[in-house]
């Protein structure tokens, strides 16, 4: 696999885009919010991390909401719309991340799959990845899914990568990412597991332990459409939208150090909104 690792980090400005990221983390480690305050500045991070998450699916609303669903403050719709069922697969999935710890197994992403596609899916669709007769429709921007057996494998040789390699976490993680999404090894909440899995990554590879920093937020601060191209681009499969993809992801990674950061001051100046 050192083959591959190196080939990565030799393409045009990876290995710069790793470093960024990689203290921009470090940078956010060291907040003074961070001393004592952990619990109150990382919850903050999934309640703007399930919003931006659900932002990137389309839904918009604002933290005050989101804040209140995460805390059980605010009751969900008994009739709910599809853009609530959206939001409330968003705000699920961002909150199973709290309970990722260690390797990324499959198990954990199917656990994922049961927070983001429960509101939009039928009982034998969840907690599975699909079977052989079964497509996806999902991120359509990227191409079609591959058939379910190949989706299946291409998320086992990225857990097995994660699992054995030394690749930097910015990296490793965009990985990640990138195979949930384009692979879609499930029936529905890929895009969500995909973002998800990212968020709960950068916590246990210790790029990010306190897990303050919103991946979420750090992939809607460009935009959808930025997002589903640089994916695009990694789909298509050449070395350069896949060079394209880890820089993109490298980025996102900064700007959700920086929201991080945000969310610490505010926590210092107990004015978070």
């Amino acid at each position: 696999m050192s083959e591959v690792f190196n080939a990565l980090l030799s393409m045009e400005g990876v290995r710069d885009a790793a470093d960024r990221a990689r203290e921009a983390c470090t940078q956010l480690r060291w907040h003074a919010a961070l001393r004592r305050r952990i619990p109150e500045a990382a919850a903050e991070s999934r309640v703007r991390g399930a919003r931006a998450t659900a932002l990137l699916e389309g839904v918009e609303v604002d933290h005050t909401t989101v804040r209140d669903l995460l805390r059980g403050a605010l009751d969900w719709p008994l009739e709910p719309d599809p853009w609530e069922l959206t939001l409330r697969g968003a705000v699920q999935v961002t909150a199973a991340t709290e309970a990722s710890t260690g390797a990324v197994l499959l198990q954990d992403l199917v656990r994922l799959q049961i927070a983001a596609a429960a509101p939009v899916s039928t009982p034998d669709e969840l907690g599975r990845p699909r079977a052989d007769d079964e497509t996806c429709d999902e991120l359509a921007t990227l191409g079609q899914a591959p058939p379910a057996d190949e989706a299946l494998q291409r998320l086992r040789d990225v857990l097995a990568l994660l699992d054995a390699s030394n690749l930097p976490a910015p990296l490793a993680g965009a990985l990640l990412h990138a195979e949930i999404a384009v692979a879609r090894p499930f029936t529905r909440g890929n895009g969500l597991v995909a973002r998800a899995a990212h968020r709960g990554y950068l916590r246990t590879s210790g790029l990010d332990p306190t897990g303050v920093a919103v991946i979420e937020a750090g992939y809607a601060a460009k935009g959808s459409a930025d997002y589903l191209g640089a994916l695009t681009a990694y789909a298509q499969g050449g070395t350069e939208g896949v060079r394209l993809w880890l820089i993109h992801s490298a980025d996102a990674v900064v700007a959700a150090a920086a929201e991080g950061n945000r969310i610490c001051d505010a926590v210092l100046a107990g004015r978070l909104s």
